[in-house]
């Protein structure tokens, strides 16, 4: 039998068993992209990426980010109840690497990464043009994040309710959507590590 690293993350971390780094965002990977863009109360346009972001239901549709911090998206989804996820594509990494950066309040991301902006349908805040597919979404809860033994914490997990779908229609064929024909740029561990989507293979389900 391998013996295995073993660590408690309330001991010390990973640095207690002489890694460099905490591994856990490097095991839980590749993950989506939360790419969310915002409005503020006065219409400020807001733009970020976030590495915590997944689909967690299909009936209604519900997504999910985690906010560690309450920054600027949290705070205009929490007093207009509005916005877009978009995906991002290998064409537009560059661009949502851009609009990671630690901006003044007020700095418009669509702006400071030179990324053109397209209305919505059902909510205000507009959706990366560029992108091939683009969530509008009502805000339906915000959770703060606590340990096990109840302690708040800093992060805020943001869900919202899709009312609205934008897909570009050469992502579609037979009428399936065609998951690697767009080149999802997908998140990996480690200070700026990403990855794109890799080889397919397809298992019959039990049942």
């Amino acid at each position: 039998m391998i013996e295995h690293h073993f660590y408690e993350p309330e001991h010390g971390g990973a640095q207690a068993i002489g890694l460099a780094h905490d591994p856990l965002n490097a095991i839980i990977a590749p993950r989506p992209i939360g790419w969310i863009s915002t409005l503020s109360v006065d219409q400020q346009r807001n733009l970020a990426p976030y590495s915590f972001f997944n689909l967690f239901n299909y009936t209604p549709p519900i997504i999910g980010f985690a906010s560690i911090g309450w920054k600027d998206s949290a705070e205009n989804i929490a007093k207009t109840g509005e916005f877009v996820w978009n995906l991002v594509t290998t064409d537009l990494a560059e661009a949502m690497n851009a609009s990671s950066a630690a901006a003044a309040p007020g700095i418009d991301e669509f702006d400071l990464a030179g990324i053109e902006p397209a209305p919505c349908r059902r909510v205000k805040p507009p959706r990366v043009a560029a992108s091939p597919v683009s969530f509008e979404c009502r805000h339906s809860q915000t959770l703060r994040l606590t340990s096990a033994a109840g302690a708040a914490t800093e992060t805020w997990l943001i869900l919202g309710e899709v009312v609205g779908i934008h897909i570009d229609p050469s992502m579609i064929e037979g009428g399936v959507y065609q998951t690697a024909r767009a080149h999802p740029v997908l998140r990996g561990g480690g200070w700026g590590d990403y990855f794109q989507l890799g080889d397919m293979f397809r298992m019959t389900r039990p049942g």
